[in-house]
């Protein structure tokens, strides 16, 4: 037998035998009986991989195994019901892949067999995580995921990538896609809250709610440490996780839009959010109660709704016209004030903007710059917010991780503005 031949047999075999143990294991684990274990499954994947061997000869033999394969399924979900009262057809939906995986593996393709196989496994571990994951889900977040689907596959492509108004101010796909975008992010952000957040409390929602809206987690947390005042290092940790995970979020950002932009930003972004992160660190050192709870309408609230992402695109065109006309007549200085108006009340709409411009008529520099003075802008305003809602203590203890974030952050940006980095 040739070498070659052999090899593949034992790579069939052992996929076989890999999936079938996981099935047996998890069935043991359960205390439930094995119908179908590593042997079956074994001998199913040698199956498909002999009936590719023959269907040289027999082209017909393939389709008449693997239907051999679908009785044998059948049959053992239908004695699990009828014995041990039990139903799902997970198993036997894993056994017809892995008698296909066997076919592949014949045909030449193990390495992309064993890359199936793999996830097939992963998915059939997580089988509990999934479950836990799906009970968070509600009819209204299937809708909205539709509505992303739509909206990025339906929408996007039937607009016009180009500008339509005679001044070449207003792009209809540019406007829609960056909708898209900010509606993408801000949505993993509330599943990760409505995943995480009642159980994991503070620090986890404090993260995910940086990815809808670190405003509103600053407006929560000053509100709730009011009323917690000797908690004041876990809702200053709370809050500095969320300005944190804002500046993740810009980067995120311009690399969708910009790749080559977010390079250049990677460097003073990076660094503000790893002194973010130590600084949470520290402080989390020292929290005796960190699982503090987060409830807020606001973090709750699906964001992936056609009027919020109507808005933002309408914010989006407004700053970015707004923006190519100063920077026209004005040059730089007028980038740089539409970036600190605009970084008042939001980064995502100037970040896009100033990305996408980057990539034609706006220098690499001017760019990064804006993008940093919108963050810093935005910053302060939080600081005000906690100085205003939570008092001077809290206000204070967030003072220090701002001055160190954005000090990183426009140290950063100076490094590769002058070519150091």
């Amino acid at each position: 037998m040739e070498y070659e031949l052999l090899q593949s047999l034992l790579i069939a075999l052992a996929i076989g035998f890999m999936i079938g143990l996981q099935r047996a294991l998890s069935n043991m684990l359960k205390n439930e009986p094995v119908i179908m274990g590593s042997r079956t499954f074994a001998l199913i994947a040698l199956s498909g991989y002999v009936a590719a061997y023959l269907s040289q000869e027999y082209e017909w033999i393939v389709a008449a195994a693997f239907l051999g394969v679908v009785a044998v399924s059948t049959l053992a979900y239908y004695s699990k019901v009828a014995l041990y009262k039990k139903s799902g057809v997970t198993t036997q939906v894993s056994a017809l892949v892995t008698f296909l995986l066997g076919v592949m593996v014949y045909e030449g393709h193990e390495a992309f067999a064993i890359t199936i196989a793999t996830i097939i496994i992963a998915l059939l571990e997580l089988k509990s995580r999934l479950q836990k994951f799906e009970r968070h889900i509600s009819p209204t977040d299937i809708n909205s995921v539709v509505l992303l689907l739509v909206m990025t596959f339906v929408i996007l492509p039937i607009l016009p990538d180009r500008f339509i108004d005679p001044y070449g101010l207003f792009n209809p796909y540019k406007t829609w896609l960056m909708a898209v975008v900010i509606a993408s992010i801000s949505f993993i952000g509330y599943i990760a809250v409505k995943v995480f957040g009642h159980k994991h409390g503070l620090f986890l929602t404090g993260a995910a709610g940086g990815l809808i809206s670190s405003t509103a987690v600053t407006i929560t947390l000053s509100k709730m440490y009011a009323n917690q005042r000797r908690l004041v290092e876990a809702f200053t940790a709370g809050i500095a996780i969320a300005c944190t995970f804002m500046f993740l979020r810009v980067l995120l950002e311009a690399f969708v839009v910009n790749p080559d932009l977010a390079a250049k930003l990677s460097v003073p972004y990076l660094a503000a959010s790893f002194v973010g992160l130590l600084y949470v660190y520290v402080l989390y050192k020292k929290i005796k109660e960190p699982n503090i709870e987060i409830k807020d309408e606001t973090l709750s609230k699906n964001p992936l709704q056609l009027s919020e992402a109507i808005k933002f695109g309408l914010l989006f065109g407004i700053i970015y016209g707004a923006i190519k006309v100063v920077e026209h007549r004005y040059g730089d200085i007028g980038v740089y004030v539409i970036s600190f108006l605009s970084g008042i009340t939001d980064v995502d709409a100037i970040t896009l903007s100033l990305s996408e411009m980057a990539k034609k008529s706006l220098s690499p520099h001017a760019a990064m710059a804006g993008i940093v003075i919108a963050s810093v802008t935005n910053s302060l305003v939080k600081l005000a917010i906690a100085f205003y809602l939570g008092g001077a203590t809290l206000g204070k203890r967030l003072s220090l991780f701002f001055a160190l974030t954005l000090g990183v952050m426009i140290a950063g940006l100076l490094l590769v503005t002058r070519g150091a980095i």
